[in-house]
C-alpha cells in the first residue's frame, strides 16, 4: 500500500468493522469517536491547506496531533479528561491504521506513543440526607416536567445510576411486580447490572413510568 493511502477506506472500515463488528462498541462510543476524528480531520485539513477528502495518512504526524490536543485545551477550553478521551479515539483509529496499512506503521507508532495526560482527581463529596431531600423535592410538582424531574432525581438517588444509565432505562427494564423490585441498567461498554429499587421509588412507579415517556 502507498504511504499516501486515502483516509476514506480506513475510516470506513474502522467504524463499520473494528468498532461495530469486532468491538461491539455502544452507539455513544461510536458517536464520541466519530466526533473526535471529525475534529482532527478538519484541524489537519486547515493546517495543511488540503481538502478533508484529499487527506492521506501521510498528512498526519505526531506534532499535528499534539497541536490538535493543545487546541482542545487552550482554545476550546476542554478539560484534561475530554482531551484524553479524544486521544483515546485517535489511538484506537491508528491501531487500526497500523494493522491495515503496513506502509503507515511508522506514522501510527509515533502517534500511539503520545501519552495520556495526567490529571488531578478531585475528591467526590457526598450530599447529606437533608441536602439530597432538598434536591429531590426542588422540581415543581404541579407541572409534568417537574414531576418528571423529581422522578428521575429520585431514581438517581436511590439506585446510584449514572445519568446516561437512567435516561437509557425503558419500561421493560423495570421489574416492579416482584417481591424485590429491580431495574436493569446498561453502563459503559454495554455492561449490564441489576439494581434493587427501594419501596419509596416503587410507590411512585406510575409517575416514574410517565416520566420515562415524557423524556423519551
Amino acid at each position: 500500500m502507498s504511504a499516501h493511502l486515502s483516509l476514506a477506506p480506513l475510516l470506513e472500515t474502522f467504524f463499520r468493522s473494528r468498532l461495530t463488528n469486532q468491538r461491539n462498541a455502544s452507539p455513544s462510543t461510536v458517536a464520541s469517536y466519530r466526533d473526535a476524528l471529525r475534529m482532527l480531520v478538519l484541524f489537519v485539513a486547515e493546517r495543511t491547506g488540503r481538502q478533508p477528502s484529499a487527506l492521506g495518512v501521510a498528512d498526519f504526524d505526531r506534532d499535528l496531533v499534539l497541536a490538535f490536543l493543545d487546541e482542545l485545551e487552550v482554545k476550546r477550553k476542554n478539560s484534561i479528561q475530554t482531551r484524553n478521551a479524544r486521544l483515546t479515539a485517535i489511538r484506537s483509529f491508528f491501531h487500526h491504521v497500523a494493522a491495515n496499512d503496513p506502509a503507515s506503521l511508522g506514522i501510527a507508532q509515533r502517534i500511539l506513543a503520545i501519552p495520556i495526560k495526567r490529571t488531578h482527581i478531585e475528591v467526590t463529596h457526598h450530599l447529606s440526607r437533608n441536602e439530597l431531600d432538598a434536591l429531590i423535592n426542588a422540581p415543581d410538582q404541579q407541572t409534568p416536567r417537574g414531576r418528571r424531574d423529581r422522578a428521575l432525581l429520585l431514581f438517581l438517588a436511590r439506585t446510584g445510576a449514572r445519568v446516561s444509565e437512567a435516561i437509557g432505562v425503558n419500561a421493560a427494564d423495570l421489574q416492579l411486580d416482584r417481591p424485590r423490585s429491580q431495574v436493569l441498567l446498561r453502563g459503559k461498554g454495554r455492561k449490564e447490572r441489576i439494581v434493587p429499587i427501594p419501596s419509596d421509588l416503587v410507590k411512585g412507579r406510575k409517575r416514574f413510568i410517565e416520566a420515562l415517556l415524557v423524556s423519551a
